[in-house]
């Protein structure tokens, strides 16, 4: 990835991430060849989220986002999804970080339940 807004983006949320729950485990899955990377994928008793970069975008997928508290409205994708929900970012956008990692903490927190 160059780096561009979404390399600092994804900067930015890995640096939130790990902050939130410093015992998130991130892994590097789905490695392909166009994207031999892989997707970053952040774990702590389950899957919590992965973070995807594409050529307009930067996505926060939360594996189980569905059932989790979203007072701040940052979910803004997949909102149909049965499960999952998302954060779509796009050049320009500012992360409410405090939500973003009460967010985080929340998914941990329903994977332990």
């Amino acid at each position: 990835m160059s780096d561009d807004w979404r390399s600092v983006t994804v900067e930015r949320a890995r640096s939130l991430i790990l902050g939130a729950a410093p015992d998130i485990v991130e892994e590097a899955k789905w490695r392909k060849a166009s994207n031999p990377d892989g997707v970053p994928t952040f774990s702590c008793d389950g899957l919590v989220c992965t973070v995807e970069t594409y050529k307009d975008q930067v996505k926060l997928t939360f594996a189980k986002g569905a059932s989790l508290d979203d007072p701040s409205g940052l979910f803004n994708a997949s909102l149909d999804a049965g499960t999952r929900r998302a954060i779509d970012l796009h050049e320009g956008d500012v992360l409410d970080e405090t939500s973003f990692a009460e967010l985080v903490r929340e998914a941990v927190a329903r994977n332990r339940a």
